[in-house]
């Protein structure tokens, strides 16, 4: 049997496992094509990476939204191997995996080398601190459940200090040589990086603060004691979309209050401060880095595949590797090209969905002799949550046949169908409205947000 190995369970990597177990890896499927369909990945559980930012702010419980690999490869014919991807060896079609340790129990698992016929590399992408003096050190990322559940405990524990135990008064932002400085909150939660995780979390952590407030977690005004303040780089928010969806984002924060500060480049971060390099100091008792991305360092060790500048591994249209046929990426790992623009697919939760899909019918193609598709990434345009409050963007390309903003009701009810279209991919329709269901229920008989 043809040996499919897919390195990764994000969202391209678990759909796409997914759909070649169901296809070739189980003995009632309906086609005679049998394959060997392996998925690795170094967590035992799956959360889809969007959703992060609700984890951070309490919103999501992520134990109800983990699906756990195991049980995924038992229902849909796939194997699943945890480990971490550690060396590769093409010339013999060989991965290694490292060993799985646990800091109670020791070794679990050792060191593991699996072959494969085809290769998937879909291990997404990590933060990118872009060297910035102290950011990895005092700033928390949001690449893991562990670290947006760290950041919601510290957002408890500093509210709840901020009301017994009131610190000496220092301004939200100071000019340097200058006497003009903002009112002065209790607590102040500072995001670095105005793209749609930092935007989407400032909203949300708004509608936590009034939550902890009303739970009796704090006594602090939740607009005016509790400061959220948003640092871009650029010139204006969510610098990756249009305009006018950036313009119509800005005002419902600002109405939110949350504070919003363009065209900063920090250029360092202490433990409650960060420094502008226009020499603008802003206090930060809670500090949450998500200002870029870049891929993993082990793309640039894995047998002299070509990465790009932010290490990516550099794939052709049909998703092949530049000099490996049988080696193939996806997702924010991936340099894709995108005929008629200048830049590559973006990476976004869509592309490696569409990327998923297309791999799918594409390694159906190749069991039967048949030559690789080119892959060609379709814009639907994009969406930004802004919690209960709204949700804005634009929809495009074959949606609607044009280019629309949109926002209130409709966005929201648009961004909420994303998440069920992942489910319904890895699960089906009917699971998919089973699972709507019991969420609801869920979030009707508990706190609004995560309080523990």
């Amino acid at each position: 049997m043809h040996r499919f190995i897919i390195v990764g369970g994000g969202a391209g990597g678990l759909e796409l496992a997914t759909r070649l177990g169901d296809r070739f890896g189980t003995t009632d499927s309906k086609t005679t094509l049998r394959a060997q369909v392996t998925l690795v990945d170094r967590n035992p559980t799956h959360i889809w990476k969007p959703l992060l930012h609700e984890v951070a702010a309490g919103r999501m419980d992520p134990f109800t939204q983990e699906l756990e690999y195991a049980a995924q490869a038992l229902w849909h014919g796939f194997e699943f191997q945890q480990g971490e991807l550690t060396a590769l060896d093409r010339a013999n079609k060989r991965i290694t995996i490292g060993a799985l340790r646990d800091e109670e129990a020791g070794e679990i698992l050792p060191e593991r080398e699996l072959e494969y016929d085809t290769l998937v590399i879909a291990i997404g992408s990590t933060t990118h601190y872009f060297g910035v003096e102290g950011a990895q050190e005092n700033a928390i990322a949001l690449d893991t459940v562990g670290q947006a559940e760290l950041f919601r405990k510290r957002l408890i524990a500093a509210c709840m200090r901020a009301e017994h135990y009131a610190p000496e008064p220092v301004a939200a932002v100071v000019e340097e040589d200058s006497e003009n400085v903002d009112p002065v909150p209790r607590i102040q939660v500072a995001i670095v990086g105005a793209g749609a995780t930092g935007v989407e979390l400032s909203a949300e952590l708004r509608n936590t603060a009034q939550v902890f407030s009303a739970y009796g977690l704090h006594k602090l005004d939740p607009k005016h004691d509790i400061g959220i303040v948003l640092i871009e780089a650029g010139p204006r928010i969510l610098p990756a979309l249009q305009e006018r969806v950036s313009n119509a984002t800005a005002d419902l924060l600002t109405k939110l209050g949350v504070k919003l500060l363009t065209g900063e480049t920090v250029a360092q971060v202490t433990r409650d401060s960060i420094r502008t390099a226009s020499g603008k100091i802003i206090r930060a008792d809670l500090t949450m880095w998500v200002a870029g991305i870049k891929a993993p360092a082990i793309l640039g060790k894995l047998d002299g595949l070509p990465t790009n500048r932010l290490g990516q591994l550099v794939v052709r249209r049909t998703l092949q590797t530049e000099i490996d046929d049988n080696v193939f990426a996806l997702g924010d790992c991936a340099a894709c090209p995108w005929p008629g623009n200048e830049r590559n697919v973006p990476p976004r939760a869509q592309a490696a969905h569409q990327q998923a899909s297309f791999l799918f019918k594409s390694f159906e193609r190749m069991l039967q002799g048949k030559p690789l598709p080119e892959y060609t990434y379709r814009d639907f345009g994009s969406l930004v949550s802004l919690g209960h409050y709204s949700a804005v963007g634009n929809l495009m390309g074959g949606l609607i046949g044009g280019n629309m903003l949109i926002e209130g009701l409709f966005a929201r009810f648009m961004y909420m169908s994303l998440y069920r279209l992942h489910v319904a991919a890895l699960n089906g329709y009917t699971r998919m409205v089973l699972d709507t269901v019991a969420h609801w229920l869920r979030r009707s008989t508990a706190p609004r947000v995560k309080l523990h």
